[in-house]
């Protein structure tokens, strides 16, 4: 079976194929970073708009990339949510539109869910059950995995997500967008043991998380050390990114403590991160991350996640459903 994915759920368009036997076999993304940089965030009409203008195109070329032809595709996987309620809308109505065309059968994916499947891409995946840390600009949580639609939340972010708290972090220590990649581009040369900011929630039992705190204490310390020095600059930006990631971690240990499972798999868009890999890799257990091309929103985790579920059998009637907000645990096991 081949499955064509796509992914809009907000500030990148991205759109891949895979089949049964051949695995990813045309992988395009097209990055808004330039279109939204200006803002320091994603403006959800501008989102919209650029994914009309481009996923027609990459939808062609991945075709193209890859040696097949529209008459080739078997199925369509497209995100169905949670995300931006007009960029989720355009990949939603392409998709569905298309497999119409193409009499052929039509899933919305879980964003959520194709990022935790992402590390089942590599030649030596991980074994059900696992702990899946979901974290990027949008969501931070900590989901047990038993199989393919089986899912426990058991802690999430209360308030900002790890991603968004880079790029708000990033923006106050007058860095570019997105935030991740900036603050670690600084952190590489400074000091993260200078300033003693917090690591919130690791005092108290549960599995939940809350970043607001820490990005007000990053605050008041640039606040404090006016004129803000290069040197100091780093200084904070490694601070901030070690508070992020040993936060992370307790909680990690926690979960794994918690479900007696051998394996944590790390995804979303802060899975690049250099810091958490590292720090990561020093659990006691078996560590998991998608190849960093697959850290980001990708058309290949969907249509993977996609096919998994449509070898089973589930697809979507002809109705153009988007859900901005999606319970994971609501979802149909395979």
């Amino acid at each position: 079976m081949l499955v064509l994915g796509i992914e809009t759920s907000c500030d990148e368009t991205a759109v891949a194929l895979y089949e049964s036997e051949r695995g990813i076999c045309g992988h395009c993304i097209y990055s808004q970073t330039e279109l939204h940089e200006r803002y320091g965030g994603v403006v959800p009409e501008l989102a919209s708009r650029d994914h009309v203008q481009k996923l027609l195109p990459l939808i062609r070329q991945s075709l193209h990339k890859a040696k097949f032809a529209l008459r080739d595709i078997n199925a369509v996987a497209y995100t169905s949510g949670p995300g931006l309620m007009g960029a989720l809308m355009v990949g939603a109505s392409i998709g569905r539109s298309l497999a119409w065309a193409l009499n052929i059968p039509a899933l919305g994916v879980h964003h959520m869910e194709a990022h935790l499947l992402a590390p089942l891409l590599d030649r030596s995946p991980p074994d059900f059950p696992f702990v899946a840390l979901l974290v990027s600009g949008g969501h931070t949580q900590l989901v047990f995995v038993r199989a393919i639609g089986d899912y426990r939340l058991l802690g999430q972010s209360l308030d900002d997500a790890a991603g968004e708290a880079f790029d708000k972090t990033a923006q106050l220590l007058g860095l570019g967008y997105p935030g991740g990649p900036e603050i670690s581009r600084v952190a590489s040369s400074g000091d993260p043991t200078r300033f003693n900011l917090p690591r919130p929630m690791t005092d108290r039992a549960g599995l939940d998380f809350s970043f607001s705190g820490l990005k007000t204490a990053v605050k008041l310390e640039i606040e404090k050390q006016q004129p803000l020095s290069s040197e100091c600059l780093a200084d904070i930006a490694a601070s901030f990114e070690r508070a992020i990631v040993d936060t992370l971690i307790v909680k990690c240990q926690r979960a794994i403590a918690e479900t007696n499972v051998e394996s944590l798999v790390v995804a979303g868009g802060v899975a690049a991160n250099k810091t958490l890999r590292e720090e990561t890799h020093k659990l006691d257990c078996r560590v998991y991350f998608p190849s960093e091309s697959l850290c980001t929103d990708n058309g290949a985790m969907v249509a993977f996640a996609g096919h998994q579920r449509l070898t089973s059998d589930v697809s979507d009637t002809l109705a153009i459903e988007v859900r901005p907000r999606w319970n994971l645990e609501r979802l149909e096991v395979v």
